[in-house]
Parts: C-alpha cells; sequence; structure tokens
C-alpha cells in the first residue's frame, strides 16, 4: 500500500504472542577486488568527512532538497527542510509500504484509520499546539485589542481556530469507540495510520534564523488496544517485533538500537534509535499509556470503552508504537553508503560512492540505458520494455531518454549514486540476437540475459527481497 493509501481493507496473519517472526537479515555481496566501507568505518574525522559526502550525494541525486546547496542534517532531521525529492519521496513511499505491509498483517484485527490534520475549532485558549489563522483574521484581532476596541477580541479568534495536529494518537483515540464494533468488541486489537504532523521550533534551534519554517514530519502509528493483563507482554512484543523491522532492510544491522524509559507518570516505554556519525537519534517511540487518554477522552462513557478479554470486560491499555519515517529515511540513507575503492584505477585513495539501499526500498529498481547501435530502434525496444517493466510494479529509470552522451563507467556511477539495482543496456546486439546484458549494482558483475527473460527475473527478485 502506498503512502497515502489510507482506505485499505483488512489484512490478515497469524503471529503468537510473544513469538514474532523471524527474519534473517541478509548479507549483502561484495563485488570481487572491490573494497567497500560503510560511513562508519574509521569513527571521528572520517564519519564527518561520510556524513559531508552523503549530503552532498543526496543533493545531487534529487534525495534531499535545500536550494542551491543542501541544508545540514539537523534541518533534515528536524523537518525544518524545504522536503524530500523525487528520489527521497520515492524510498519514503516504499519505507511506509512496507511498513503497512508489517503492521497491517501481523494480527487478525488491525484496521488502518485516518484523521484530519487538524483538530475543530473550539479548543481552550491555552492548549497546546499550533493554530490556523487566516492573515486577515489576526489582524483585525490584533487591532481589537488596541486602537479598534470594537474588533474581535485575540480570545474568540483562538478559539475558532483549528489545532494542527502535532501526534496522530488523539485522531485514533477518537475512532477507538465506533472503530471497537468493527471487532465486535474483542480484544486485542488495533488501528494504524501514516500522516503528516507539525511542529514548533525547538528551543536549541530558536537561535538558528535560516530554520524559519514550522516543522514537519511524516509520522506512522499502530495504536494497540488490549487488556491490562497483556499490556506488558504486548509491550515486549513489539519491540522485538519493531527493532527486528527496522534491522531488516540495513546493511549495518547493529547502528539500529533500543532503549527503555520512563515518562514523568511512570509509564514504561521504549525507544527504537539509529547511530548517526554525531550520535544516536531516535526513529521510533513505543510506550504504553494505560487507560488514561481513553478516560480524559470519554468522560464519564466507561461502558463504551469496555473490550471483551475472553469472559471479562475491561478497559483497554493503550500501547503506542510511534515512528518517524523521515527520519527513518535519513538513517537507511547513511546505513546504504558505501565508500568503494576500485583497483583498476591509477589514483590512489580513488573511491565511487554507493548507495546499497535493500531492494525493497530502493526507489528505482532497474535503469534503461543504450549502449552502441542505430539509437531509433534501441529507443523503441527500451520504451517497450520500460512498459512492460512498469506494468508489473518495476519502476523503472528510463536512461534511454538521455541525449548528453556519457561513458558507461560514468553511468555506472550515476546510478550507484540513485541506488538503482540494476542497469540494463541495450544494443546492437539486442536488435540482433534479442541480448542485454544486466549489471548488479551490489556485485558489478555483468551477465547477458536474453531479453524475454528479464520481466521474470527482476520480478522474482523484487518478491524474494521482500521475503528476506
Amino acid at each position: 500500500m502506498a503512502l497515502g493509501s489510507r482506505q485499505g481493507c483488512l489484512w490478515c496473519g497469524r503471529a503468537a504472542l510473544g513469538r514474532p517472526r523471524r527474519q534473517r537479515v541478509p548479507e549483502r555481496a561484495q563485488p570481487a577486488g572491490y573494497s567497500a566501507r560503510p560511513y562508519s568505518e574509521g569513527g571521528g574525522d572520517a564519519e564527518a568527512a561520510s556524513g559531508a559526502e552523503l549530503l552532498e550525494v543526496c543533493w545531487r541525486r534529487c534525495f534531499l532538497r535545500g536550494g542551491a546547496e543542501p541544508l545540514p542534517w539537523n534541518a533534515y532531521l528536524s523537518g525544518r527542510h524545504p522536503g524530500f525529492g523525487p528520489l527521497g519521496a520515492a524510498l519514503r513511499a516504499n519505507l511506509a509500504a512496507q511498513w503497512w505491509d508489517s503492521a497491517l498483517p501481523v494480527r487478525e484485527q488491525v484496521f488502518p484509520v485516518d484523521a484530519a490534520l487538524h483538530g475543530p475549532p473550539g479548543a481552550p485558549r491555552d492548549a497546546q499546539g499550533l493554530r490556523l489563522l487566516h492573515p486577515e483574521t489576526l489582524r483585525d484581532a490584533l487591532q481589537g485589542c488596541g486602537q479598534n476596541p470594537g474588533g474581535p477580541a485575540l480570545e474568540e479568534v483562538l478559539g475558532a481556530a483549528g489545532v494542527l495536529r502535532e501526534s496522530l494518537l488523539p485522531g485514533i483515540l477518537a475512532q477507538y469507540v465506533s472503530c471497537l464494533e468493527l471487532v465486535n468488541r474483542r480484544l486485542p486489537c488495533g488501528f494504524a495510520q501514516i500522516g503528516v504532523c507539525f511542529h514548533s521550533v525547538p528551543e536549541n534551534e530558536q537561535h538558528n534564523k535560516n530554520l524559519t519554517r514550522i516543522g514537519e514530519s511524516t509520522t506512522s502509528l499502530l495504536a494497540w488496544f488490549s487488556s491490562p493483563r497483556t499490556a506488558g507482554q504486548w509491550l515486549d512484543y513489539w519491540l522485538r517485533q519493531r527493532l527486528q523491522w527496522w534491522r531488516k532492510f540495513a546493511v549495518g544491522p547493529s547502528n539500529f538500537s533500543s532503549s527503555d524509559f520512563q515518562d514523568e507518570e511512570g509509564r514504561r516505554g521504549f525507544k527504537l534509535c539509529y547511530r548517526f556519525p554525531w550520535g544516536t537519534e531516535t526513529i521510533e517511540t513505543l510506550k504504553n499509556l494505560g487507560d488514561t487518554e481513553l478516560l480524559q477522552l470519554y468522560p464519564g462513557e466507561k461502558l463504551k470503552l469496555l473490550g471483551r478479554d475472553g469472559r471479562k470486560n475491561v478497559i483497554p491499555h493503550v500501547l503506542s508504537v510511534n515512528g518517524n519515517l523521515d527520519r527513518g529515511v535519513l538513517a537507511y540513507l547513511f546505513d546504504s553508503l558505501q565508500l568503494v575503492e576500485n583497483p583498476l584505477t591509477a589514483k590512489k585513495k580513488s573511491q565511487r560512492k554507493v548507495l546499497k539501499l535493500h531492494p525493497c526500498l530502493a526507489p528505482l529498481k532497474v535503469a534503461l540505458d543504450v549502449g552502441k547501435g542505430p539509437t531509433t530502434e534501441l529507443r523503441q525496444v527500451c520504451q517497450g520494455l520500460f512498459n512492460e517493466l512498469t506494468e508489473n510494479g518495476i519502476s523503472v529509470w528510463p536512461g534511454y531518454l538521455e541525449t548528453v552522451h556519457m561513458s558507461l563507467e560514468h553511468l555506472y556511477t550515476k546510478y550507484d549514486e540513485m541506488s538503482i539495482p540494476f542497469t540494463v543496456l541495450i544494443s546492437d546486439g539486442t536488435l540482433e540476437n534479442g541480448v542485454v546484458q544486466l549489471r548488479n549494482r551490489d556485485t558489478t558483475m555483468k551477465e547477458m540475459m536474453h531479453i524475454s527473460r528479464l520481466k521474470d527475473f527482476l520480478t522474482k527478485y523484487v518478491t524474494s527481497a521482500k521475503n528476506v
């Protein structure tokens, strides 16, 4: 399910309580004769240099946006940037699709839901959150506080303004009672959503005048409702399942870690973090919220909150699994960077950069390009192959449309930086015998394959990558 496809149907799956599905983390093959190292090798200055190199590559290859030059990493971490570029947006969409696949089929009673970006008018004037106000309305309100006593009072204007959401949880909890009927009031059950949330400027960034936008992030949330009796077990289950999921797509799984915490009310939770060159950053938070939020949202309506735990009726505890998919994108970009030394070049310390994103996350699966031969005929073959692959759900980069000649080595460098797993080269030999050249990003090996086999090969490759 793509990002933004929130209506969806019911997905089913079976997993025993406390026994998450085992998922083997694949080892990535390295090309013979090449020496590859991840960004984290060496530490210190080496890490800082690799972070700068990655930032430049991601900006140049349109994973990140930043104007004439890339913004610093903290701008992208805080969500105070112009947004992702086309490849970054596609990477995030693929990550969101994998999240849906992991969240919905895990249990039989998990449903996708949707909620508005802002709450209805009527929030208290001192309520936390960013307000939606038309400039003219605000101007009139401020004038009413000064030279125009007859204008609308500021308190009235603030009370009539909608509040931008800072979390997906209130919107999901507001649908709890009605959605509970879908599962015949049986516990446990869950409701899931992906959407944009907003936040104000962090205090430690107030001094940076270049970051003036409201922070926003693409957030994933699974709210899991269970009986108080099993809430602790379920929290441990989701911790193992989520940490395993983040590590599944990583070249260096050990960079994803977890730590426990307790909030000011003594409620238990865990943080899932990624180790960036400058330190760890939280990418997902799991927390047992108890029944406090439900009781506050539905005052005096305890009977409506009751769910069935076996033969008992109980007010459920809410487990929140809250992820930041934008930070997840940045984590996987760092995780994927490989600095590969090419022994064939005479230059010392000559390296090429490869983004070895997991095949499920790579924005594009294959690049189509042309070699020697009649240009018009070769492009016609490429166009037919492009249509065939895209119709079968395989994302393709149409390199054959490029009119500026580029050597094959420069093409491979470009596609490696775009994290495209395969490059298919169509040449005059294809016109004669139907054979194309297929290059693998991770091994740099080239093999000849008949064009009729290409669709089945790539389809099986993508499918097997999902099942690892």
